[in-house]
């Protein structure tokens, strides 16, 4: 699998301050990631689901933060993000996928996020707020 990679990275670098993760392809690409879009799009089960139509959608990732970056072989990478989730496994293949269509991409998940009824600060997983203040703001 290591050599099937289409799109072979030559530079990974995580900004911490900038929430992105830099990664530089053979072809001279360069995308920046931010950690929320790779975290909403992580391609694990607990995301995409294990078929058409399971995928969930994951709300209130704003200020997620990749905390490790574990290399995966040759072929991928597996990052470690500060929700505790750490199950998806980004080969370079799909890292690419997510640059080249990162505008498109990130359009159609706040288009469902507003569809759902939710907004990039709120979720499921945002803290809840009670009166305008979120509830550790005493």
């Amino acid at each position: 699998m290591a050599d099937s990679a289409q799109h072979v990275p030559t530079a990974l670098t995580v900004h911490k301050q900038s929430r992105t993760l830099e990664i530089a392809f053979d072809s001279g690409e360069v995308f920046a990631l931010p950690f929320e879009f790779l975290r909403v799009y992580s391609p694990s089960a607990e995301v995409r689901g294990h078929g058409a139509g399971q995928e969930v959608l994951q709300t209130g990732k704003r200020d997620v933060l990749v905390t490790a970056l574990e290399p995966v072989g040759r072929y991928a990478v597996q990052p470690h993000f500060s929700d505790s989730h750490n199950t998806g496994i980004y080969t370079w293949d799909y890292l690419y996928w997510l640059g080249a269509n990162q505008q498109q991409l990130w359009e159609d998940y706040l288009n469902r996020l507003v569809a759902a009824g939710f907004t990039r600060e709120t979720g499921r997983d945002a803290p809840m707020l009670v009166e305008g203040r979120s509830c550790g703001d005493h």
